[in-house]
Order: C-alpha cells, then structure tokens, then sequence
C-alpha cells in the first residue's frame, strides 16, 4: 500500500484512492503509487471491477508544478515515458473501471479519468486541461484519449483554450457519462462495479480488448480482433455455463466461475 495511493478491496470491487491533500497533486510518487495499485487490481483474482476515486471534494487537480518547474528538457525526456505509462496502467486494467469524479479533474487529474472505462461526475464538478496555460500541453495521454472521447474539434477546442468545463458541458459532450449530486458520486459508482461481481470475467476482458484495441486500428483489423476474442472465449469454462443455464433457465441466471 501506497503513502498516497491505495487499493481498497471489498465485494469484488477494488477502489484506487488517492489520498494526497489537498488536491491529490500527482507527483512522481503518487503516479508510481497509481502504477503499484492499477498493477494490483488488475492481477488480484478477487477484484472484478475497479472505481478511481479521489475523495469527496477533488478527484486529482493535476500534476504536480512545483515539482516540474526546475526540470529540463532532458529531466522530461527521461520521466514522460513513465508518466504515461503510469496512468495507462490504469487503462490497461483488464476489469472494467469506473473513475468517480468530484470537484476538479484536471490536467494530470483528467488524464486520469480518461483511463477509466465509463466516467461518473458530480454535478458540479470541473474538468479540463489547462496545460497550455503553462506554456506545455497534455502530456499523460490528454491529446490523444481526450480526442478519441470527444472527437477533434472539441478536444482541441478545450486543450487549445485549457478552459474549465463544467459538469453539464462535459456529459453533453460525452466527457463524462453520468451526473450524480456530490454526495452520491462514489455510491453510484460502487453500484455501477458492484454488478460485475458475479460476471464472466474473461468475457469483460475479452470485450474491454476488443473494443480498446480496434479503436487503435483500421475496421477490418477490429473485427480480426474481435473475432480472436469471440471464438477463444469457446475455451472457458463460463461460456459452457452461460450457454448451459441460457437454454435450461434462460438469459441472467449464470452463476459464474470466473475461469
């Protein structure tokens, strides 16, 4: 367990807390301690689902200045692989992921949230990359899953500007999928991951890869994939049960075993 950053699991649902006041700056260490934790959820048998969470007044207000503002070009060079890589982590988690979001998500912070598979906000929470506004740009994946999220124009609209955007700007857009009072945020996501529980874990997996992976491609490389995934997923034991107890009780009643 992290200084910053922990892994909280219960009822097959793993939560990443980050817990650095005041606003969860993610410095070298805390993104290390996302790296630890994400590694963690997705090799731990007992996690099935993943919530990103920040606590109850910010999710993460980006990385941290201080820390940047005496490093070189070559300081960088050599610590941007490992941020990226830190949070893709995070994107990589083979379970689906929820990140719940209050207060502000940005920079670094938003970068986070946009490895998460669906995204729960606040209702008054903000989003955004300002990096721009340091002279800099997104550096931990903003550009480019920003822009898959949002489409082009409205992804450099928000990076051009790095203006804050507003919760209901940001489900309207499709940077986040569902807006929830504060105080529920983090509820709504633990029922959301909860329902993965007692799925087919090599099911979700195969589907999260199918779907992450033929964004990366061309179509027909994407239904290559998809195909891969759909006919290996005849080798688990939880299609034979799903199949089995479709015909016997029909749809919704499995109980899987997660192999």
């Amino acid at each position: 367990m992290g200084e910053f950053v922990r892994l909280e699991v219960a009822d097959g649902v793993g939560t990443i807390r980050l817990d650095r006041p005041k606003m969860n700056a993610l410095n070298v260490q805390v993104q290390e301690e996302i790296r630890a934790a994400a590694t963690e959820a997705a090799e731990r048998d007992d996690v099935k689902a993943v919530i990103v969470y920040g606590g109850e007044r910010v999710f993460a207000a980006g990385a941290d200045i201080k820390e940047m503002a005496d490093m070189s070009y070559t300081d960088m060079v050599k610590r941007s692989g490992p941020l990226q890589s830190a949070l893709t982590a995070v994107a990589r988690i083979p379970k689906p992921v929820v990140a719940a979001i209050t207060g502000y998500a940005l920079g670094g912070g938003c970068e986070l949230a946009l490895c998460a598979d669906v995204r729960f906000a606040a209702d008054d929470a903000v989003l955004g990359q300002p990096e721009v506004l340091l002279g800099i740009i997104p550096g931990a994946g903003g550009t480019q899953r920003l822009t898959r999220l949002v489409g082009p124009s409205k992804a450099k609209d928000i990076v051009f500007t790095g203006r804050f955007v507003k919760a209901d700007e940001a489900l309207a857009i499709g940077l986040v999928d569902r807006l929830f009072p504060a105080a529920s945020v983090f509820d709504e996501a633990l029922a959301w991951a909860r329902q993965f529980a007692g799925a087919a874990s090599y099911a979700l997996r195969a589907a999260k890869e199918s779907i992450d992976r033929g964004l990366e491609v061309d179509l027909e490389t994407g239904l290559e994939i998809e195909r891969q995934q759909f006919a290996a997923l005849f080798a688990t034991e939880d299609r034979t049960i799903g199949m089995r107890s479709f015909v016997e009780n029909g749809p919704g009643k499995a109980q899987f075993e997660g192999r």
